[in-house]
């Protein structure tokens, strides 16, 4: 058998469990830690390491309304106790500061917490706390009979290479962009959108050069900063889509960040040994329908969005609480109701998402175009953010992923 999707499992040794998750990111360690805590087993299936996964450079601002998901649940509290706070960022045009007071507008802030440490948690209460079942390092993941009442998972064991096949109740897939389990969706519709433009992600060996987030509008290009950590910054820079991060060695990449970040009044940016430097196409997609049969899809197996608006992590936890506590109502009571309306209610979310990230890469992004009309129309917009209360209001309301879901 050479597909991923098949409907009959192979011959082998054989498991049970109530719900088979494939992927270990934010989502799919969300969902095994409420389904641990409602006394549901699981089995959490890795392609990669647990080292691996809890060293993954991945995105770092968390949603306040997510945080209170997390500790309501019982997690990562500790973390997030710890974590720092964003309550405002700054717009850098034409050589001018502009700072934006968001959580004076709506009362709600950031937490700065990268996602390894949020996964490191994460599994750390699922596997090593809660008990729950994972195997790292899994290979040639394969779904079976997804559209009957008895589905089930094979793979191949990272230790012996031997084929083992899971049966269950249900499959959620949070394996991300590139996994198995979107691809065994039988009538999927993807929409897509792609921005044509790629963004260098770096990350510094260097103190933050701001108390704040900032982004730079730049008729060379948009460039921004983000702290990570007390002793690492998050620096992106607006580059040709498919370009090398060979080619930005690293003179060139603290000059352009110099040159694009530049404004009165700044504190000079604290150079330092760049850690990691990769490009990130900017693209969205959203798949559609997020069910099928017993398969469940969540986080980024079901939808991107690009780093624009900082919303994947918070988009994949949104999930994870809809699906763990949709799953663990049925399983336990026998409820269907959450299964029912769970992907009509993560898209309600989705879409408001996708099209805020749309509409802020149309400011970050004008002034560098090349067209002298989106360049004016960019300007045109944050004249009205920065001076319209209204404006102001509406759009502090989505950058913190407040009332969503309307």
């Amino acid at each position: 058998m050479t597909s991923r999707f098949s409907s009959h499992a192979p011959v082998g040794a054989r498991q049970r469990f109530p719900v088979v998750i494939v992927g270990a990111g934010p989502a799919g360690l969300t969902v095994g830690n409420i389904l641990r805590a409602a006394g549901v087993d699981c089995l959490v299936l890795e392609a990669e390491t647990r080292e691996f996964i809890e060293q993954r450079p991945r995105a770092g601002f968390v949603e306040e309304w997510a945080v209170r998901g997390l500790r309501q649940r019982g997690l990562a509290g500790e973390l997030l106790d710890r974590a720092p706070t964003q309550t405002e960022c700054e717009f850098r045009v034409d050589g001018a500061r502009h700072r934006f007071r968001y959580t004076e507008l709506t009362g709600h802030r950031h937490f700065v917490c990268p996602q390894p440490l949020l996964v490191t948690e994460l599994v750390r209460e699922y596997a090593d706390v809660r008990g729950g079942a994972i195997a790292f390092g899994v290979r040639d993941v394969r779904l079976h009979d997804i559209g009957t009442d008895r589905p089930s998972v094979s793979y191949r064991c990272a230790d012996t290479g031997a084929r083992r096949v899971v049966d269950c109740d249900f499959v959620a897939g949070c394996d991300g962009a590139r996994g198995v389990t979107r691809t065994a969706l039988p009538a999927e519709r993807t929409s897509r959108h792609d921005y044509g433009i790629g963004w260098l992600a770096l990350l510094a060996e260097a103190p933050p050069s701001s108390d704040c987030v900032v982004f730079g509008i730049h008729p060379g290009g948009f460039a921004a900063h983000m702290a990570r950590s007390p002793q690492v910054t998050r620096y992106y820079l607006e580059c040709p889509s498919g370009d090398d991060p060979d080619n930005w060695p690293h003179e060139r990449v603290w000059t352009e960040l110099r040159r694009r970040l530049a404004a009165t009044g700044a504190e000079p940016l604290t150079e330092g040994r760049l850690i990691e430097k990769r490009v990130l196409e900017m693209h969205n997609y959203v798949v559609e329908p997020m069910v099928s049969g017993r398969l469940f899809l969540a986080g980024d197996a079901a939808h991107l969005t690009a780093p624009i608006a900082a919303k994947g992590m918070n988009l994949a936890l949104h999930d994870a609480f809809l699906l763990g506590d949709a799953l663990a109502a049925r399983l336990t009571a026998g409820d269907e109701q959450g299964l029912r309306g769970y992907g009509a209610a993560s898209l309600r979310r989705v879409w408001q998402y996708q099209e805020f990230s749309l509409w802020l890469s149309d400011v970050f992004h004008g002034a560098s175009s090349g067209d002298p009309f989106r360049a004016g129309t960019t300007l045109a917009r944050l004249r009205r953010l920065l001076a319209s209360p209204p404006a102001a209001a509406a759009f502090a309301d989505l950058y913190i992923g407040r009332n969503a879901d309307h």
